[in-house]
């Protein structure tokens, strides 16, 4: 895969996440700037609104289950969607289990960040745990916001 197709196969991922939460009748607004951490935000009623980071990892990574060194402050209204192209999969997964289910880093330059590791199938050791959070079922959990 060539450095242009890397580079933006994140932001091409982002925008086709964003479809599908449109296509799943959800009210979503983009942000201009990733600074904060939030790539769209979903609006439930007038009151309550959820904040989304999406993550992609191509089926060409070599780690394509794996998502390192994600700062995660764990707060009620955020969530993160993971896309992981390999087995076409979207996870859908509050920050406060992204930091419960990842590892927390405890040295070096990545100290307090979390990596998470995602099932490669429904075979996998971990995945059960992860099953409420697959494709519609995490959807379910950003309804019942």
């Amino acid at each position: 895969m060539d450095y242009r197709t890397t580079a933006s196969f994140g932001k091409r991922q982002e925008y086709s996440v964003i479809a599908e939460l449109l296509k799943e009748k959800f009210d979503v607004y983009l942000t201009l700037v990733d600074d904060q951490g939030i790539d769209c935000i979903i609006r439930r009623n007038s009151k309550k609104y959820i904040d989304v980071q999406i993550k992609a990892r191509s089926k060409e990574a070599k780690q394509w289950n794996f998502f390192a060194a994600m700062t995660v402050k764990p707060r009620k209204n955020y969530f993160f969607i993971f896309y992981t192209e390999k087995n076409d999969t979207l996870w859908t997964i509050p920050s406060k289990d992204v930091r419960r289910l990842g590892i927390t880093n405890k040295t070096g330059k990545n100290a307090g960040k979390v990596s998470l590791n995602l099932p490669k199938s429904d075979e996998s050791s971990n995945a059960s745990k992860f099953e409420k959070f697959k494709n519609e079922e995490g959807f379910k959990l950003l309804r019942k916001y």
